[in-house]
């Protein structure tokens, strides 16, 4: 059976069509993301469920989204698209006629590694986006689990700890949410630029700083590797998930799980039994992937 994923991103719209059991893309088209408007974002998305229901008018299609979804009401909450305050599934029902799935693009790219990805067979995959922001995705037993307001494990918005600033004597950073601190200022792509920012004197990219090799970059890396292993700790402290699945940008730098692993193994409580810290094997697929295997269940 095939299917067809839409991953709704704060630049692209990506639409993957999809074969069967293996879920392997078998074609797929980008196009930009409009910020305009809701309704021209929305118009984007139908153009690209009509393009993947060229190749079959009955095919299941699922979309992935950034932000929060509430699960009574449907309506979204998302800082890098125009969506806050609609509810996406309905006005896309309403355009093309047919139920679209809708979920959070980390809890798809959790989904599509627990499925046949590099968490298959983890009874509890946590997956851990480390990107432009950090996202968090969860599926126990291979399942997305039920969330009371529709939070996708959002872990880049948990405070950073105290004792991770102290050690480096960092100060609080405010976040685009509104508050300061979050752990997201610290460890995603743009918090590696903060960091560099911060002990160098200049924002350099992250490709950039995992790439020089210089005393001041290994320090930069050293610091964001210990305020990584800080939110691994946490992490492992609420979820103590078997898996961990690493996407995003920061996940191609040169032997990350090693980095990561070694900096859980400092932090970790007593001795506690390690999380499998992996890469993602379906890398940038995943969201729309995982979109489609939901998609397909709802269609089974």
């Amino acid at each position: 059976m095939r299917c067809g994923g839409i991953d709704l991103g704060g630049t692209k719209i990506e639409a993957r069509l999809f074969d069967g059991p293996e879920t392997k893309t078998l074609e797929k088209r980008r196009i930009a993301t409009p910020k305009t408007s809701y309704a021209d974002m929305l118009e984007a998305v139908v153009e690209q469920i009509n393009w993947l229901r060229s190749f079959d008018d009955n095919l299941p299609v699922g979309i992935a989204v950034p932000g929060v979804i509430d699960p009574e009401t449907g309506e979204s909450f998302a800082s890098n698209i125009p969506s806050s305050g609609h509810a996406i599934g309905r006005d896309l029902e309403e355009r093309v006629g047919t139920p679209i799935a809708v979920i959070n693009d980390c809890m798809a790219f959790a989904l599509s590694e627990a499925t046949g990805g590099a968490a298959e067979g983890a009874q509890v995959t946590m997956g851990l986006i480390l990107g432009t922001g950090v996202g968090g995705g969860l599926c126990i037993d291979g399942k997305i689990p039920p969330r009371h307001a529709g939070l996708a494990v959002e872990v880049g918005h948990l405070g950073i700890s105290n004792r991770a600033l102290a050690r480096h004597d960092l100060p609080l950073w405010p976040c685009g949410c509104g508050r300061m601190g979050c752990i997201e200022n610290y460890i995603s792509g743009t918090g590696l630029t903060n960091l560099a920012e911060w002990h160098i004197g200049r924002r350099l990219s992250g490709e950039d700083i995992a790439k020089c090799d210089t005393p001041d970059t290994q320090k930069v890396m050293e610091i964001w590797a210990d305020l990584a292993g800080d939110c691994l700790h946490a992490i492992q402290l609420i979820l103590d998930p078997d898996c961990i699945v690493l996407g995003g940008g920061l996940s191609n730098i040169n032997g990350i799980t090693e980095i990561l692993t070694e900096s859980l193994t400092r932090q970790r409580l007593g001795n506690a039994r390690l999380p499998n810290i992996v890469t993602a094997r379906h890398g940038d697929s995943s969201g729309a992937r995982g979109a489609a295997l939901v998609a397909t269940k709802d269609n089974s």
